[in-house]
């Protein structure tokens, strides 16, 4: 990891951790988040009976173990294989990759901006950190919204511009697409202009943060609205919120409608 963490870790945190050394009793670790060693007894290899410690360990495999005892006296850490869950485990691995991805994505950062890792670390890093918990989720917000709210957090101009463009080019965004089809009439003299200001409020329903609300002429009085979302609950929430609105716009406005849902 191109920024370990300086501190120590807290009894009962989830680590990842390469096998330096095995031996006899166990296996001697670098916790690869981490400025520090770790010991790996026999005694938590597994539950059951250690024939060969071989079996479950080998230099230079990476675990997810589970820290036990901390002695910052000693400099020693403990750590456990057979107390981590496969749930564990498998939420660990996916952090863990989420923290070398947003690693590539601040060291892009620092070579185009030509200063160190470990200044944006200083920079924005660790500004991302405390507010969101991980790098990777700052910068996948970042991908989502622009540069104004690392500006908020008081990150300069120049770091916030240049991490948006390498967000939005390297995090790619997941999203799924609902659509359907609006019918709106209106015989009133003001009939197109009641049905275009009823369009255009579909179409503002869902802000930019929420979700995309595409809105497209088939053929009067038909209209296809499409939302982008991330997860289809969410775009089926914003499908609703959007056509409601246009249907009470142009009711409103003399006219009426209909909305007929598409696969």
């Amino acid at each position: 990891m191109a920024f370990k963490k300086t501190e120590w870790p807290d009894i009962g945190d989830l680590v990842i951790a390469t096998v330096e050394k095995v031996t006899s009793f166990g296996a001697y670790v670098v916790l690869d988040e981490y400025d520090k060693r770790g010991l790996l007894h026999i005694s938590e290899l597994s539950s059951t009976w250690v024939k060969n410690i071989r079996d479950f360990v080998r230099e230079r495999q990476k675990l997810v173990l589970k820290v036990l005892r901390v002695n910052i006296e000693k400099g020693q850490v403990d750590l456990s294989l057979r107390r981590v869950t496969k749930r564990e485990k498998k939420e660990k691995n996916l952090l863990w990759k989420k923290e070398r991805r947003a690693d590539a994505l601040l060291q892009n950062a620092s070579e185009k901006l030509a200063i160190s890792p470990e200044e944006i670390y200083e920079k924005v890093g660790a500004a991302l950190e405390k507010e969101f918990g991980g790098i990777y989720e700052g910068l996948e917000k970042t991908a989502k919204e622009g540069a104004n709210f690392l500006l908020k957090l008081g990150v300069s101009k120049e770091i916030a511009k240049t991490l948006e463009k390498i967000a939005k080019e390297r995090i790619g965004i997941p999203t799924v697409k609902v659509k359907g089809i609006l019918e709106l009439e209106c015989a009133k003299p003001n009939g197109a202009t009641a049905i275009r200001d009823a369009l255009l409020s579909a179409r503002k329903a869902g802000s930019p943060q929420e979700a995309e609300v595409h809105v497209h002429v088939i053929s009067p009085p038909k209209y296809r609205i499409e939302v982008l979302a991330e997860d289809y609950k969410e775009a089926e929430r914003i499908l609703e919120k959007t056509t409601k609105t246009a249907l009470k716009k142009i009711a409103k406005a003399g006219g009426q409608g209909v909305f007929n849902r598409e696969k």
